[in-house]
């Protein structure tokens, strides 16, 4: 009896591990079995109908010149010489000024027109200068007529050219300084003396300061309005120091302003000879296309390129993302519609590099296969589709 209960239990025992088989295979089956299915998901069948409707393009890899850009932040600015700024020679009271903040203004148009006493005893100086001048000048002369009879001694003559050319001094000196408050020579000459000077636009732009008004008191340390010419604007790019044997003058620089998706042109034109503290460099950029609208200080995301590399391509169209992946779409077999034979594709994963001009870099072991270069993303909705079909399943 005892014998019979174990054979039994023996027996029993085998059956059990006969049908449930063992752990290492079971698993081995599932990922076979998985391996299958993600290799049918990967390929896509279409009738000739199919391909047609479609409108699948196929091609080849291409050898092109494609740039290596760098990624750069900047912004706009211009050159000193069309940024200026206007301060008043002589102190004194703003007695008008019409100039707003954004108004446009010619080079010589009035800015500003001030008042100081002091302006009027210049002037009053320079008169009295020029007066004194032209008495010592007919001294001088008969001085040295009476020197020649020898009337008078060398010392009379001396002194009397010494005198002249005193306030000869004089007189050049006060002229330069009423140059320099714009006064016109020609009225003051005759006799019109002016109440009050102007301060006129240096350049044709843009006010963009503004910091008095009528009645102020303007010193000679203040700066009364700031004028941009802003037809000549230059893109300042900031480069980490890492990135500048990368940079030459006359590299191309695609750039785009904040909130706009317009993508301008520039050339690279200096490269700074200084690093910062936080170890970048300044480069200046010339805008290929100068445009009134633009504003200096406006920053700006740009793309410099840095030289030209022969490079594996295809077009972006080409190219579908999938998961987090980039994948191309090679052929397989050709279709054909009289023996009802599919056209068969095989989604690959690629690696890409740079893009630009339409085309993208990328990196395939098998170069010699036709690929899919427009009806890409058709495709792909079927493998899509086909992944869904199968979860729906499960």
């Amino acid at each position: 009896m005892k014998l019979t209960y174990n054979n039994f239990a023996g027996l029993l025992f085998a059956l059990f591990l006969l049908s449930c088989g063992s752990p290492q295979k079971k698993q081995e089956t599932e990922v076979h079995e998985e391996k299958q299915q993600h290799e049918e998901t990967d390929h896509v069948s279409l009738t000739p109908e199919q391909y047609e409707v479609a409108g699948i393009k196929l091609g080849a890899l291409e050898t092109r010149a494609l740039s290596g850009t760098i990624k750069v932040n900047g912004l706009l600015d211009l050159p000193p010489k069309n940024l200026v700024s206007i301060s008043t020679p002589l102190e004194g009271i703003v007695k008008s000024t019409e100039m707003l903040q954004g108004m446009r203004v010619k080079k010589g148009t009035v800015v500003a027109t001030i008042q100081n006493p002091e302006f009027i005893q210049m002037q009053q100086d320079f008169l009295d200068y020029k007066s004194q001048l032209d008495f010592l000048k007919q001294e001088l002369s008969r001085q040295e007529e009476l020197s020649v009879e020898n009337v008078n001694s060398k010392k009379a003559v001396q002194k009397a050219r010494s005198e002249y050319n005193s306030v000869s001094a004089r007189l050049l000196g006060q002229r330069t300084r009423l140059s320099l408050l714009n006064i016109n020579f020609s009225a003051l000459e005759n006799g019109r003396i002016s109440k009050t000077f102007n301060l006129y636009a240096p350049i044709t732009g843009y006010v963009t300061q503004v910091n008095t008004n009528t009645g102020a008191f303007a010193s000679t340390k203040d700066m009364l309005f700031k004028i941009a010419d802003t037809e000549h604007l230059h893109a300042e790019l900031t480069v980490f120091e890492k990135d500048v044997p990368k940079l030459k003058i006359g590299q191309k620089v695609k750039f785009t302003l904040a909130n706009e998706e317009t993508e301008r042109l520039a050339t690279v034109f200096l490269i700074g000879r200084e690093i910062s503290k936080e170890r970048t460099v300044q480069i200046h950029c010339h805008l290929d296309k100068e445009d009134r609208q633009l504003i200096p200080g406006m920053y700006l995301k740009a793309y410099v390129e840095s030289g030209s590399n022969k490079v594996t391509a295809l077009p972006e169209q080409a190219i579908v993302e999938f998961e987090g992946k980039k994948y191309v779409f090679i052929q397989l077999s050709e279709g054909d519609k009289a023996k009802k034979r599919l056209y068969e594709f095989q989604m690959m994963e690629v690696q890409t590099g740079i893009t630009e001009n339409g085309y993208s870099q990328v990196s395939i072991a098998d170069r010699d296969r036709n690929i899919v270069i427009k009806g890409a993303y058709d495709l792909l909705s079927k493998v899509k589709n086909a992944e869904e079909g199968e979860g729906h399943a499960h």
